[in-house]
């Protein structure tokens, strides 16, 4: 079983810092890198030192997980585009089956390592990831149900008004005494005078 990559056990702090710095760079000038990071590293007391072939090495599988997650936004966000509100919940539906696939990938590759191999931060962000994606799936079916009540509720108010405006002008017309006009207001309308 080989041992861990020095980057792998870098904390999160420095390697929130490395990844930043790596897209600022883009994603190069990897022996700057090295000095910047390493010098960061000795001022806060740490032990680890990664040379720029490890962070070269990190770099170019970063740099691919950050094509493929622009890549996915990108299309997500056409698709999102392309389709209105109605779809929208459908939409999130399929985005965290696609993202229980890629869950599923990750958590077989995770059991083929023995314990000391296995990263409990992928599994935690993984995990993060799904629970967020429900939260949102049932916060966008919450908002198309609300848009559709909305909606009805305003069909509901604009028939009223009309029958209202109909009635008013029947009742003008047939020159109707105020007694009459009143229980028919009460009897069709539901209006009390």
């Amino acid at each position: 079983m080989p041992p861990p990559r020095k980057v792998d056990l870098l904390p999160a702090e420095f390697k929130q810092f490395l990844q930043e710095e790596l897209k600022k760079r883009g994603f190069g000038g990897y022996e700057e890198l090295a000095e910047d990071l390493n010098w960061r590293l000795e001022e806060a007391g740490q032990q680890l030192r990664i040379g720029k072939s490890a962070l070269h090495a990190y770099g170019q599988e970063y740099a691919e997980f950050v094509k493929f997650q622009d890549e996915a936004s990108a299309w997500a966000a056409d698709w999102m585009n392309d389709n209105g509100l109605e779809e929208e919940a459908q939409r999130h539906n399929v985005l965290f089956q696609m993202i229980t696939t890629l869950a599923f990938k990750v958590m077989q590759s995770q059991m083929m390592k023995t314990g000391e191999e296995i990263n409990p931060q992928e599994l935690h962000f993984l995990g993060r990831l799904m629970k967020d994606v429900m939260s949102s799936s049932g916060m966008r079916e919450k908002l198309v149900a609300d848009e559709r009540a909305r909606i009805a509720k305003e069909a509901r108010e604009a028939a009223q008004t009309e029958a209202e405006d109909r009635f008013e002008a029947v009742i003008t017309e047939a020159g109707l005494g105020d007694e009459v006009i009143a229980r028919m207001r009460n009897g069709f309308l539901g209006v009390r005078s």
